[in-house]
């Protein structure tokens, strides 16, 4: 028979130290960055004051219903770089507008949020009847879309949407 020469490694105070620092250095560390990380990202914040937001509930609720009441159907289309909005009646006719305003908000930050504001379009195609346009390309990605078309009524009619752009188009 061969004896067994090899002799135990003692687990020594100082690796019991070592083991101790090191595990509770890496829970430190990830902590200090996910803090790090949720103090610079998105805040959650929706409105300034959710008391004054939830005052104004019914009325905004009210306005919607009287908007849904007249039947109008917004068309938005992006494409080539180009944003275009008109709005039609239940008949399919054509809204007189005098003015639309976009704004494309990303839902998780407001660092690229953008308004753009339309002009009438002037291409002379019959089917741009009341249809307004801008050049503008929103990165790809979801985004609301946020919609003011003034059409001589007391209030502008507001469209919003949950939309998604890929490869510079509205999909």
């Amino acid at each position: 028979m061969k004896a067994n020469t090899q002799s135990k490694r003692e687990f020594t105070g100082k690796q019991m130290l070592l083991t101790v620092l090191g595990f509770f250095g890496i829970v430190i560390g990830v902590n200090l960055t996910m803090a790090t990380l949720a103090s610079t990202s998105w805040t959650g914040l929706v409105v300034e004051n959710t008391y004054v937001a939830s005052q104004q509930f019914n009325e905004k609720a009210r306005e919607g219903r009287a908007q849904a009441a007249l039947g109008w159907e917004g068309r938005l289309t992006i494409v080539s770089g180009e944003v275009r909005y008109s709005l039609v009646d239940t008949n399919g006719t054509p809204v007189p507008l005098h003015g639309v305003r976009v704004l494309f908000r990303h839902p998780a930050y407001d660092a690229q949020d953008r308004a753009v504001t339309l002009a009438a379009a002037s291409d002379g195609r019959s089917d741009s009847l009341g249809e307004f346009a801008a050049r503008h390309t929103p990165k790809d990605g979801v985004w609301i879309v946020e919609i003011d078309a003034d059409a001589g009524l007391a209030l502008p009619f507001r469209d919003i949407r949950r939309i998604m752009i890929s490869k510079g188009a509205l999909r």
